[in-house]
């Protein structure tokens, strides 16, 4: 299966992606990026490849322009994030292949705050988010107000953003688990960490 490259008008800016729809996929997720990486990444391309395979629809693309990505501000702008997530996500409405689908957020780092403050706001129709090694933190205020089925993926060896998580964890009132993947890192270098999210985003979805 081929990806599609696709540019994406959102609030003013024009954000390259790559739309991925299986044979008969009713479901689709979209990643979210965090701290300064894209499209491109190898693990949330990981991730959503399992998810092809599994029979989702996936888009990556990225939350910054090009001119951006070299601005710390920006990377941890969340309002930002979250607008520009939201155009996106008007724009995959309004497309006759996947409009009709189901949508679910994937987020990892400060995108997973992001997508948790796009499924804060009212009306949002998010089927369900998964965050991976993410800054839920980040969107503390918006955490009550979640309604989507929220689950938060975390390495054991990654403490400080753990703890971070569990603290999250008890602001949400959505149903929600936090699950922790045994020996893994920040960035789930570890020998099957990616796959262990794999099998969970998959579940979660």
């Amino acid at each position: 299966m081929l990806a599609t490259g696709v540019m994406i008008r959102s609030q003013g800016v024009d954000l390259a992606g790559e739309l991925s729809v299986p044979p008969n996929a009713t479901r689709l997720v979209v990643f979210v990026h965090g701290s300064g990486s894209g499209r491109m990444s190898p693990r949330n391309r990981r991730v959503a490849h399992a998810l092809n395979r599994a029979g989702f629809a996936t888009l990556l693309f990225d939350l910054l322009a090009e001119a951006e990505e070299g601005a710390r501000a920006a990377v941890f702008d969340i309002p930002l994030l979250a607008s520009r997530l939201d155009g996106v996500l008007s724009w995959l409405a309004n497309r006759v292949d996947v409009g009709s689908m189901v949508v679910g957020l994937f987020g990892a780092s400060t995108g997973a705050a992001a997508a948790l403050t796009s499924a804060a706001e009212p009306g949002a129709s998010i089927g369900a988010v998964v965050s991976r090694g993410g800054r839920p933190d980040l969107a503390a205020a918006a955490l009550p107000q979640v309604t989507a089925p929220t689950l938060l993926v975390v390495g054991g060896d990654d403490g400080v953003v753990l703890e971070l998580n569990r603290s999250a964890a008890d602001l949400l009132r959505c149903e929600h688990r936090l699950v922790v993947v045994p020996g893994a890192t920040h960035l789930f270098e570890g020998p099957g960490a990616l796959e262990a999210v794999s099998v969970e985003a998959i579940r979660w979805f």
